[in-house]
């Protein structure tokens, strides 16, 4: 496996090098599991998954006042809203939280059915999911009513968040995530202190190339989540149900090869 990164992808980058890319880059991104994964291609992945998400998150908040993401603030909001007697936004946050769970169930569900027939774009299969989900939700956005609209959107994004987390936690073999920061940051912080162990001389059989190749993926994919975020509310301010299109239209774009490749690989090895 590759451990060092000479030049971290930015966000913008990931997805010119997605498109320019199709074999080399998404088809790699989403079949090669664990540690047959190069640290650059989590790179790929982790910046232009974790862009769509701040995206989408930011952009939830903006439109109907709760993160789709955010399990550890909505936790907080179901502990806040039931010790004040407000038990319908308490019962609300928490469905909230129901919903992100029912997503990476199912995710689970999908890549392990995925495994047991042996196929490989399992991976890709689902993200094609999370982007077909993501058009209805730009429909919804569109077309609803107000009342359903904010209930839809906010349950409908928390469930693809956690759809999309659990798969590249899977893929990556939780590596990295892409929906939330805290875990990031934990990671940021485990890699400063072990790089500053290592120059102390304390940590000597610790691989320092891998240490800081993870640190900067790690700081990449914070970064990404914080580009998707100030970009997303930017197109949702202007452009509203767009952002929602233009998200699934990036997922439809890192997921398509990936499928079509391993479709013909095993057509022609039946």
């Amino acid at each position: 496996m590759e451990l060092t990164v000479r030049t971290p992808l930015t966000p913008i980058q990931s997805s010119c090098f997605i498109i320019g890319k199709h074999e080399t880059g998404s088809f790699e991104m989403l079949v090669n599991v664990g540690e047959a994964r190069r640290i650059s291609v989590d790179f790929q992945l982790g910046n232009t998954l974790a862009a769509v998400a701040g995206a989408l998150n930011a952009a939830a908040f903006h439109a109907v006042g709760f993160f789709s993401a955010n399990m550890t603030g909505n936790v907080s909001l179901v502990s806040d809203h039931l010790a004040t007697g407000d038990f319908s936004l308490g019962l609300f946050a928490g469905l909230i939280v129901v919903s992100f769970v029912c997503g990476a169930a199912l995710s689970t569900l999908l890549v392990n059915a995925g495994r047991r027939r042996k196929i490989a774009g399992i991976y890709a299969y689902s993200i094609l999911l999370e982007a077909s989900l993501l058009v209805g939700l730009g429909f919804v956005d569109i077309f609803a009513n107000a009342s359903a609209r904010t209930s839809i959107l906010v349950f409908g994004l928390s469930f693809l968040m956690g759809l999309q987390n659990a798969i590249v936690t899977r893929i990556s073999n939780a590596r990295i995530r892409t929906t939330h920061v805290s875990g990031m940051a934990t990671d940021i912080g485990i890699g400063i202190g072990m790089l500053c162990d290592i120059a102390l001389g304390h940590e000597r059989k610790i691989d320092s190339g891998e240490t800081a190749s993870k640190l900067l993926l790690h700081l990449n994919i914070v970064a990404s989540f914080l580009l998707g975020g100030l970009v997303g509310v930017a197109i949702y301010r202007e452009f509203g149900a767009t952002l929602l299109f233009i998200a699934a239209g990036i997922l439809y774009v890192l997921a398509v090869p990936g499928v079509l490749k391993t479709r013909s690989q095993r057509a022609r090895t039946e």
